[in-house]
């Protein structure tokens, strides 16, 4: 069969787009208007900017799944490159499976499970910070929370001593990583990074000196007494180099505390932007807990707060789009994409497809029973990606969100400040702006 040319805005679409574009600053308005004039494949037309982007399950499963290895998951020209090196988001082939066959295992359910404790533990020691009757930022207090948890359960390292001086560096970093300019001019200067990016790899690099020094001298004790293999301990005894090591460990810093984040202050903003749903989730937490510490046992029945919380990936998935590099000329459901296209397959669309979601811009945590997960095709819903590449760090994000989040109500009652013009915005994740205020009632 003959493929044609991806489709692309007429004038007057364009010029829409553009309006658009002008008006809200959302480039995700611009992607769903696209999607609606256009169909699930076409390709965006700006000077030096002209990614394929595609919608839905038939072609998720071709870019996931069935011609997978037809994909670069690696572009030199894009800051993430060049700031994890050689970290595992940004490798292919064997590099990669070298990698994920070290830091896999510690990040499966049977070593996840151990650090409930800590997580846990973090929780409480942020929130006993919250004044009764008292107004915080979730977002601001998630990525804090986020960030805790990541090193302590991941890396066996407590961050609160370095968590102020660290704050700045972590937010520029992320910010260098963004969207921005360098999509269109990516030899574009970009100055300001410099001594942030610094400060980031001091950092990690002590943390390696420092485990390499307690492992030479065995003194051991701190981490015979880990609930499970740490990934910082699992790397250096794997025989990587300093580097290798720095650059795993950045990958997890910065891809996994930041969707964590956004995640979590997603579903806490959902859940107190509609209260019936929200008495829901604190009833069974209260009646799946009582008053017991959130625990393992408690996991599989916490079924509402699951539901909640995976219907806010699918609105507000953290990862709303999956970047690839075309190897080679490709068939894409009839459409030719050349060799060297950037391939967009864009979650936030397929999440919202009307198409597969009923009303898909409500919150319907109940999406997600078991009856109606079966009636959709497989690969519809892809917040943590799918096939052999799918998020290494799913598991243990589901159950740190399950603890966290059941923790939280448990302890709380939370209400929006009124007036927020809360929106999504395109940063390294997807992440609610200007941020979330909350009022904080001890319950």
């Amino acid at each position: 069969m003959d493929t044609k040319p991806l489709p692309v805005a007429d004038e007057k679409l364009g010029l829409e787009v553009l309006k658009r574009l002008a008006r809200e600053r959302s480039l995700l308005v611009a992607l769903e208007m696209m999607h609606e004039h256009v169909g699930d494949a076409f390709q965006i037309t700006l000077p030096g900017f002209q990614p394929a982007v595609l919608v839905g399950p038939e072609t998720n499963r071709f870019v996931l799944v069935s011609d997978r290895d037809r994909f670069l998951w690696r572009n030199e020209k894009d800051p993430v490159a060049k700031l994890l090196r050689q970290g595992i988001l940004v490798q292919d082939g064997e590099a990669h499976g070298r990698l994920r066959a070290i830091m896999e295992p510690v990040l499966q359910r049977p070593s996840v499970i151990p650090h409930i404790p800590t997580i846990r533990r973090y929780t409480d020691e942020l929130t006993t910070q919250w004044r009764d009757g008292g107004t915080v930022d979730m977002l601001v207090e998630m990525r804090r929370l986020a960030l805790l948890i990541l090193l302590g359960a991941t890396f066996n390292v407590d961050m609160w001593p370095d968590l102020e001086r660290m704050w700045l560096p972590i937010l520029k970093t992320i910010k260098y990583i963004s969207p921005g300019l360098w999509i269109i001019w990516p030899n574009l200067p970009r100055p300001g990074y410099k001594k942030v990016l610094q400060a980031m790899d001091d950092y990690l690099y002590g943390l390696i000196a420092r485990r390499r020094l307690e492992i030479e001298r065995l003194e051991i004790e701190r981490l015979q007494d880990a609930p499970s293999p740490d990934l910082l301990t699992a790397l250096i005894q794997a025989g990587l180099d300093d580097g290798l090591i720095r650059d795993q460990l950045l990958t997890m810093l910065i891809a996994g505390h930041d969707t964590s984040t956004a995640s979590l202050t997603w579903t806490l903003y959902l859940l107190a932007q509609h209260p019936e749903q929200m008495a829901t989730a604190v009833a069974e937490v209260d009646s799946v807990c009582g008053d017991d510490d959130p625990a393992e046992a408690h996991l599989q029945r916490l079924e509402f707060l699951d539901m909640a919380f995976k219907e806010a990936l699918r609105l507000y998935p953290p990862i709303h789009v999956g970047n690839r590099m075309a190897a080679t000329d490709l068939d894409v459901t009839g459409y030719e994409v050349q060799a060297g296209t950037r391939v967009m397959y864009s979650i936030y669309l397929a999440h919202r497809d009307k198409k597969h979601w009923e009303n898909p811009e409500q919150f319907c945590p109940h999406r997600f029973d078991k009856n109606a997960r079966s009636q959709r095709p497989p690969l519809t819903y892809v917040p943590f990606g799918g096939g052999p590449r799918n998020c290494i760090g799913a598991t243990f994000a589901q159950i740190e969100a399950k603890i966290v989040l059941a923790r939280i109500l448990q302890k709380f009652t939370l209400t929006l400040v009124p007036g927020q013009k809360i929106k999504p915005y395109m940063g390294a994740t997807l992440e609610p702006k200007p941020g979330v205020k909350m009022l904080i009632r001890k319950r």
